[in-house]
């Protein structure tokens, strides 16, 4: 008889992958082997409550049923065509994310960078065709502290020094102006501006929430000169905030949204360029593409997240599981936190330096059995899938308790 396979140690597989894996990363030291709900567990069998949730792709929780249906049927019938041919999944998929947002065309794709790529192609080709700007000259404005992901484009528009070192020469035609000033962002558009590109929550930079507003004051500027409002919901949208988008807590609708995330549902990669007819309307055949683009499965995937945002069940618990979340990081200010901002699931917590680094408390969470993930010093983020409970939700504040009581 064959032996068994030894299955390897958490230790042994992080020793394992150091010479054979980039290091672009730097993981809690922590082995997920298995994921049910909010949920995980490592190859030793320890549980973890995943307040993390994969940075929103797993906003309906680790291998949703629903969602796993989807995929499991669909895998049975056809997984990938290429655009050369049409899917038969493609055009309900297109169909619902398109009334969800209130928008008229989309254009599918794999990640949240290769929408924010799109997105600004996308509006370049505007500007030329449609608004006048002179060939080669279209600028787009964007915000300070920004993370719209990690192509040498994207990056050569951020304010992250470690996003950017060593990767110029970068892509000319950003301006950048600080986030949440209305003046500056004025200031910043001429003639030439193709589009405005913001995120209406600044994710990685510690969930930033701007001033009540100031999204109204970018989709009224934007009106008014003449150039497209891209709004990248890609870590916001899809029920994150107790909205469907952060951009409807003000009402405003942008003319061009960027999703990605959590519309896979944590099981493929998908993402979405939703726009105007007469914006996305600018692209013709063989200007762009993507081979994985569209693809039944996401397809199946995507349009089964989209039912499940219908019902709007997620976005009032979302809201509501806010609620306790907010209540609870407020009794902790003064101890150990010294500010916080939160809005729906989502929420960055400011953490006393003098009690450690938002990578320390990350570290001691996690062997309270709490998976966190810290940002820009002492910062941790807190964005727990939204089907977490009460309980869930106040056993993982009162570990935040316990770790920075030491």
């Amino acid at each position: 008889m064959t032996a068994p396979v030894r299955t390897r140690s958490s230790d042994e597989l992080i020793h394992a992958e150091e010479p054979v894996l980039a290091h672009n990363y730097h993981p809690l030291p922590v082995v997920v082997a298995r994921a049910e709900g909010t949920w995980v567990e490592d190859v030793e069998g320890r549980r973890y409550l995943d307040m993390l949730a994969g940075y929103s792709a797993l906003n309906f929780g680790h291998r949703n049923p629903v969602l796993i249906e989807a995929a499991h049927r669909q895998l049975d019938l056809l997984t990938l065509t290429s655009r050369a041919f049409h899917n038969d999944r493609l055009a309900e998929f297109a169909e619902a994310l398109a009334a969800l947002t209130g928008l008229d065309m989309v254009l599918p794709m794999n990640t949240g960078a290769e929408a924010v790529e799109s997105a600004v192609k996308v509006a370049r080709k505007w500007a030329y065709e449609v608004k006048g700007v002179p060939a080669d000259r279209a600028t787009i404005v964007v915000a300070a502290g920004n993370f719209h992901g990690r192509t040498t484009t994207i990056v050569s528009f951020s304010t992250d020094e470690t996003a950017r070192s060593g990767f110029g020469p970068f892509t000319p035609g950003f301006r950048v102006v600080p986030y949440n000033d209305l003046p500056a962002l004025e200031a910043a558009v001429d003639e030439t501006t193709a589009a405005v590109l913001i995120e209406p929550i600044q994710g990685e930079a510690g969930v930033i929430i701007p001033d009540e507003g100031y999204l109204t004051g970018v989709r009224d500027l934007t009106r008014r000169a003449g150039c497209l409002f891209v709004a990248d919901e890609i870590q916001s949208g899809l029920g994150r905030t107790g909205r469907t988008l952060a951009v409807e807590h003000e009402g405003v609708v942008p003319d061009v949204l960027l999703l990605g995330k959590a519309l896979g549902g944590g099981i493929v990669p998908v993402s979405a360029v939703v726009a105007r007819r007469d914006v996305l309307g600018v692209l013709h055949p063989g200007e762009h593409g993507s081979t994985f683009g569209g693809n039944p499965l996401a397809a199946a995937v995507g349009t089964a997240v989209v039912r499940l945002l219908e019902t709007g069940v997620f976005q009032r618990r979302a809201a509501e599981a806010g609620v306790v979340l907010r209540d609870g990081l407020a009794a902790l200010v003064g101890r150990g936190v010294v500010g916080f901002r939160s809005r729906g699931l989502w929420a960055g917590v400011d953490i006393d330096p003098a009690i450690g680094t938002g990578r320390e408390i990350s570290e001691r969470l996690m062997r309270e059995g709490v998976l966190v993930k810290d940002t820009h010093g002492s910062t941790v983020r807190l964005a727990p899938p939204l089907t977490i409970t009460d309980g869930e939700l106040r056993s993982a504040l009162g570990a935040l308790e316990k770790v920075l009581a030491g």
